[in-house]
Order: structure tokens, then C-alpha cells, then sequence
């Protein structure tokens, strides 16, 4: 990883860089299309490699999604990764959006949960 740093782009990116600014351990934060397209982002990864990394959560967050309606309980709302090298949280903002937010371990998963979730509120009431 490096230090670079995106440029804020839209009130979206603004609102990703205060929850990575604010949650102790957080390397970046992405909104983007169910499809795993990044509407905007803010991280201090490469923008290509932080698109991929988004567009992969995306397709797994799809997966996720198809698996439970399949089985009938419903969408998911929020999913968490432990990686050995990155913690994930991914939350559903609305349909057909999702805001993710990756944090190096050891992370505060509590505050990390409660960043998201301010996160998901900003952006859903920017979406208006």
C-alpha cells in the first residue's frame, strides 16, 4: 500500500473521506453500483487497484444476496470479511448500492460498524 490519496469528487466522496478520516486503521471507502462500479471513493490505495478490490466485493456481495434469496431470508444488509492482512464492511445503502469500508487488523470493529453506518445514513440522504 501506498500514500496516495484520491480526490474528492462528488458530496458521495466527501462523506467516504470523513468515515475513513474518522475510524482509527481505516485504509479506504468505496460507494458503489450493485454491480461492483465505483460511483466514488476515497482511499489511500492506487484508484485502479482500490476499483478492483471494490468491483470483487461487489460480485461476492451478489453472491451473498442471490444465496439468501434462494433461500428465502431475505437481503443482506451488512457483511463483514477478517482477512489476515484486511477487515471489510460492506452495508447495503439502498437498492442497488453499497458502501465498503476496509480498516487493517487489528481494527475497532465496533467503531468501524457504527462509521458505516453514519456512511450509509449521509448517502442515502444524498441519493435524495
Amino acid at each position: 500500500m501506498n500514500s496516495f490519496r484520491q480526490e474528492v469528487r462528488s458530496p458521495f466522496g466527501a462523506i467516504l473521506r470523513e468515515v475513513v478520516e474518522n475510524t482509527p486503521g481505516a485504509i479506504g471507502g468505496a460507494f458503489a453500483a450493485h454491480d461492483g462500479e465505483t460511483v466514488d471513493a476515497f482511499s489511500t490505495w492506487d484508484p485502479i487497484d482500490w476499483a478492483v478490490l471494490t468491483a470483487h466485493y461487489g460480485i461476492v456481495l451478489n453472491h451473498v444476496q442471490s444465496a439468501l434469496h434462494t433461500f428465502h431470508y431475505g437481503s443482506a444488509h451488512r457483511l463483514m470479511f477478517h482477512h489476515d492482512e484486511l477487515d471489510l464492511v460492506i452495508e447495503q445503502v439502498s437498492d442497488g448500492y453499497f458502501v465498503l469500508l476496509a480498516i487493517e487488523p487489528p481494527s475497532p470493529l465496533a467503531l468501524a460498524l457504527s462509521s458505516i453506518g453514519i456512511a450509509t445514513a449521509q448517502l442515502r440522504e444524498e441519493m435524495r
